[in-house]
């Protein structure tokens, strides 16, 4: 058994630009742009950064619900980039997802029962509904765990011949967590399943997906832009800038000691939940690139106020340890050996 569960290298997506009437393409947006880290089992890693930074192309890439441009993606040892349709299924089982919109990602004419148990049957967890006569009981074996998965998210089983619409915004994705959980997965993209709920709701959600980790074993690849949230259920977080990471490490690092100047002006605009405790604000200068035509060299210089001009708009960066586990991508900062020469 590996320790770490999932390890992606050199991911890379591009989405072709393309314009003429023989739609030629003149262009890339370059949405991940050479990913790398991975994620020890049991464990929970976030990747952050602003809207547009490459988050949820990342965690679908790695899900193959879109198709990476290069690069790997080893789940348990196994390449899954590399295997075909039939190969990816029984994968697929074991690498699920939780979506952001709970509105969104369940059918409205389905009812909460039918939602559940189409999971199961495809999978083959339980005799599916057309082979009740040959396997007996299927329909009492599909309904016994359809209740089972709604416990464990705290739900009553009454809400299994509902239909979404009769459920609030939590609730509904409580259904969206017992979905994921449906094929007994070992490893969930969490895409900022809490950023569309209320406040009081998101703890609730937040403490539900702590418990089921600890209950079930499960790795999270978490995906959000909230710090405060990140740092409540991470273990370790990746930041993310212009489908780039610019910084990974520990939470404990990267909240305490961050280096890259991207991180220190996000953590800058985390709100201190202390009125009379003040926090210098560093503001970032401009809009984000066009992930068209990035910058040359770091992509991060045009809106950096500690921007070297002889080095940092030249020289690419690269992620350079600068204590166990952290590592960051700057010449000022976390200056590697060909920035120095």
């Amino acid at each position: 058994m590996h320790r770490d569960i999932l390890v992606v290298k050199d991911l890379v997506k591009h989405f072709p630009v393309r314009k003429g009437v023989f739609s030629r393409a003149v262009g890339a947006v370059r949405a991940v742009d050479g990913v790398s880290f991975a994620i020890e089992r049991g464990k929970s890693l976030s990747l952050v950064g602003e809207s547009g930074s490459g988050k949820t192309t990342a965690g679908r890439c790695i899900l193959r619900i879109i198709e990476p441009t290069a690069g790997s993606v080893l789940f348990d040892g196994i390449d899954i980039t590399a295997l075909d349709r039939g190969g990816l299924r029984p994968v697929r089982k074991r690498m699920q997802t939780i979506f952001q919109d709970p509105y969104g990602s369940l059918n409205p004419r389905m009812t909460v029962y039918s939602v559940l148990a189409e999971a199961l049957a495809v999978h083959h967890l339980v005799p599916p509904p057309h082979a009740r006569r040959r396997f007996g009981g299927g329909a009492r074996r599909r309904r016994e765990r359809v209740v089972e998965l709604l416990d464990l998210v705290g739900l009553s089983p009454d809400a299994a011949d509902r239909y979404p619409n009769e459920f609030s915004g939590g609730q509904r994705q409580r259904i969206g967590i017992a979905r994921a959980l449906a094929v007994e997965p070992d490893f969930i993209v969490a895409d900022e399943p809490v950023s569309a709920l209320d406040v009081s709701i998101q703890a609730q959600i937040l403490n539900l997906l702590e418990n089921l980790q600890d209950k079930l074993g499960l790795t999270y690849l978490f995906i959000g832009h909230d710090l405060s949230v990140i740092r409540h259920i991470s273990d370790d977080v990746a930041v993310m800038y212009l489908g780039r990471i610019v910084e990974i490490g520990s939470v404990k690092d990267v909240f305490l000691n961050p280096i890259h100047p991207y991180t220190k002006a996000l953590l800058s605009a985390v709100p201190v939940p202390d009125p009379e405790t003040r926090r210098r604000r560093l503001i970032l200068h401009g809009d984000v690139p066009s992930p068209i035509d990035p910058p040359s060299g770091c992509h991060f210089h045009p809106r950096c106020s500690d921007c070297d001009a002889a080095i940092c708009p030249k020289q690419d960066t690269q992620l350079v340890e600068v204590s166990h586990g952290h590592r960051a991508a700057c010449h000022i900062h976390a200056p590697s050996v060909a920035a120095l020469c």
